[in-house]
């Protein structure tokens, strides 16, 4: 990975105008944050900025705007939760560009916090335009990226203002990049990839790109249903994407190919109805009942996953292996989850996982705290594990 410049590399910021992409994309209900994780992820970068004496100034988008401002999507509903997260007083402007946003910063003194409005409330925000781009530029001497959740999108708040103001990567996007360094970037080998998750055909470009990169590849969730089909085993009513057979015979080629060995259940749990506590059993994968879906991966296919693990240096995570959400069939994920930490705290294991699903998952297990690394980036993890070039990274390489 190219060199990137981080808040080491800034010196004397005493009374210089910082723009700081952050996500504060958190969810509200009845006027209040539900979650303050993203605004906790990005506070060490605003406190240290404003610490060092910025005037610290904060561009954000919020949910979905479709027709220019909206009360309900209005980032002035965040303050309180920021203030309460920072313990620091918030200022927060009306606009983002403009006459409102310009007095509020010249207001500003040093060591001061302001918020600027959802920066979707302009559509040329994610056009990505010049003069847009140039509009939040004007109030800015430096330029900090701290939403690598955001960096998967060529936005003016996200890539143009990089190309425009020195550069920088905020705390939250060094330690997210160093972590994905270390997990596909340069990792150290052996590499197990687990991805598990609903379908096939929202992950056929990660699969892909997973095969040519780890040493061992472990499928679960009701994706493993597919592989299992297009391997001639009969998979009841499980969830699974006939359609899709010749796509999963294709990447089991490409993974015999490049060296990586495919793991699939050797054994699942079953039930005839999808609800909590409903009956189940477990039954060998070449045995189930034509009636019956598999919701969770077995205990022989725990034990076999946990023995890659454990014999792995690095662990990558997108998605898990049953219906986590119902019990019993949070069995295998959880018990996957606490053994993949206990290797990370003996030492012996980096592992990062990252992508929604995945995250309420370990959350679920207990575990989150003891991986190495857990990304709350959404889109932009899942982006990344697929190799793709993420535009408000890339921009700030060799700046």
């Amino acid at each position: 990975m190219a060199a990137f410049k981080t808040l080491d590399n800034l010196n004397d910021i005493t009374g210089k105008r910082v723009l700081v992409r952050v996500d504060l994309n958190v969810p509200v209900k009845d006027g209040k944050v539900t979650d303050t994780t993203r605004i906790e992820r990005v506070a060490p970068t605003i406190l240290e900025l404003s610490q060092k004496g910025a005037k610290v100034i904060l561009l954000a988008h919020f949910g979905r705007p479709k027709d220019g401002p909206s009360p309900d999507l209005s980032l002035g509903l965040i303050v309180p939760a920021v203030e309460e997260v920072l313990d620091h007083a918030v200022l927060f402007a009306s606009d983002c560009i403009g006459v409102s946003a310009a007095d509020a910063v010249a207001k500003m003194s040093n060591g001061d916090i302001l918020l600027l409005e959802n920066t979707r409330f302009h559509k040329n925000e994610e056009k990505n335009e010049a003069d847009f781009t140039k509009a939040l530029a004007a109030n800015g001497d430096i330029y900090v990226n701290d939403a690598f959740s955001a960096a998967h999108r060529a936005h003016s708040s996200t890539e143009g203002l990089a190309q425009l103001l020195p550069a920088y990567a905020g705390r939250t996007m060094q330690a997210e990049l160093e972590a994905l360094e270390k997990g596909l970037g340069n990792p150290v080998r052996p590499v197990v990839a687990i991805v598990g998750g609903a379908k096939v055909s929202t992950k056929i470009d990660l699969l892909m790109n997973l095969v040519k990169k780890v040493d061992a590849l472990v499928i679960g969730g009701g994706m493993a249903n597919t592989f299992l089909a297009a391997r001639g085993t009969n998979v009841g009513k499980s969830l699974c994407e006939h359609d899709l057979a010749d796509t999963a015979k294709q990447i089991m080629i490409e993974a015999a190919a490049s060296g990586c060995a495919i793991v699939l259940p050797e054994d699942g749990v079953i039930a005839r109805e999808f609800k909590a506590g409903a009956d189940n059993e477990v039954v060998a994968i070449e045995a189930i009942p034509a009636d019956a879906m598999v919701l969770d991966v077995g205990p022989k296919s725990v034990e076999a996953i946990n023995s890659w693990i454990g014999r792995a240096t690095t662990l990558v995570w997108n998605g898990p292996l049953g219906a986590f959400e119902i019990a019993p069939f949070d069995a295998a994920t959880v018990a996957v989850a606490k053994y993949a930490a206990e290797c990370t705290k003996s030492g012996k294991l980096t592992s990062v996982a990252g992508g929604g699903d995945t995250v309420s998952a370990l959350n679920h297990a207990g575990v989150t705290d003891d991986f190495t690394y857990v990304s709350t980036a959404g889109g932009a993890f899942l982006e990344w594990m697929e190799g793709k070039v993420l535009p408000g990274v890339a921009v700030l390489h060799g700046k």
